[in-house]
């Protein structure tokens, strides 16, 4: 009898262990069809990017943030910010909804036309004033 409760014992503990190490494996996994998150830091400047749902047929979206702590940030991504896809076609964004310039935190999505035929890779570049190379995201499409 002692040794079943120690056999059953072992066995819950053996489950829930296997249980606590998927779930962590999950938590830092993204969803299916979900692009990562990519951030760049330079000149005092942090811009994080992530996709939305890129699957898409009309119009696809990028939820992007910029942030600093010494300088206002003026960008106009509207003028500042590409698709750029296959051999350097470039897409300009049809929308910006989110925060005007100025400030040191600002959040929005940038909204541009669904690139067809679907390219196996997009890259989105903003370039900020005053630095010589714009900042890069890549990804490859599912």
């Amino acid at each position: 009898m002692r040794g079943s409760r120690l056999i059953l014992s072992c066995a819950v503990v053996a489950v829930a262990a296997a249980a606590a190490s998927f779930g962590a494996s999950l938590a830092g996994a993204q969803p299916p069809g979900r692009l990562a998150t990519q951030t760049s830091e330079a000149s005092a400047v942090t811009v994080t990017v992530t996709p939305q749902d890129l699957a898409h047929d009309m119009v696809w979206e990028f939820q992007i943030t910029l942030s600093t702590h010494s300088q206002p940030l003026g960008d106009d991504l509207m003028k500042s910010a590409a698709l750029v896809y296959g051999s350097g076609a470039r897409h300009a964004p049809l929308a910006w909804r989110g925060d005007g310039p100025g400030g040191h935190h600002r959040k929005g999505v940038l909204t541009f036309a669904a690139i067809a035929p679907r390219p196996a890779v997009v890259e989105l570049q903003i370039q900020r004033a005053g630095e010589t190379a714009p900042r890069s995201f890549k990804w490859q499409l599912p």
